[in-house]
């Protein structure tokens, strides 16, 4: 079985959270989806939360601390990644594009995404088409063709959620999964690779 990593981003700003409670759902159907498929997915799960003050640090100083370094690196080395964000004002938070903001702007070329969002009212929905989808189209990632919204509404059964949430997403999780299978696993960039070896080096001073 081959394994692969998947990177999730949770924008959520409170404990607990319907848009982690989200993330978690589109985590496991991922996971089990894969597996369906022989892949075993390793998880990493970036909580944006935790990284408010590093982001706002990081858009001062132009540096990432090593907090966010490692949010960072996670999300980038991973193979696919499941990205949510609460709706406010019709479109995503800010802490959600501010940390896609810090990424480098290739560093997500290619890399297959799940979108996903939540909100208090299914009138927010279309933000995953306007506002969350073409921010990734701009990053040149792939995003699967279903986008997952939740609104408070789906989740008034419980953490479960309505039979119509259940199956957005396990398609979408479904479409993450075939796109993942089909290729080849991300290689972590060496940031050295580019370094003139010791011996390089002393034969120049010669």
């Amino acid at each position: 079985m081959t394994t692969r990593t998947l990177a999730v981003v949770s924008a959520g700003l409170s404990t607990p959270s319907s848009t982690r409670l989200l993330a978690d759902r589109l985590t496991a159907a991922t996971v089990d989806a894969l597996s369906q498929r022989g892949v075993e997915a390793t998880v990493e799960v970036v909580e944006l939360r935790e990284h408010a003050r590093d982001l706002a640090d990081n858009l001062v100083t132009g540096f990432a601390n090593e907090s966010l370094r490692a949010a960072v690196d996670a999300v980038v080395g991973a193979d696919a990644i499941i990205a949510v964000t609460p709706i406010f004002s019709a479109s995503y938070s800010g802490l959600f594009k501010t940390f896609f903001d810090v990424l480098d702007k290739d560093a997500l070329t290619g890399r297959p995404v799940l979108a996903a969002a939540t909100a208090g009212t299914a009138r927010h929905s279309l933000a995953l088409e306007h506002a969350v989808r073409p921010l990734f189209s701009y990053l040149r990632a792939v995003v699967v063709p279903t986008a997952v919204f939740a609104a408070s509404e789906d989740w008034a059964g419980g953490e479960v959620g309505s039979p119509a949430l259940t199956a957005r997403i396990h398609r979408a999780a479904g479409e993450l999964a075939d796109l993942v299978a089909g290729r080849p696993p991300v290689r972590a960039a060496d940031p050295f690779a580019d370094t003139p070896s010791f011996e390089d080096l002393l034969r120049g001073l010669g």
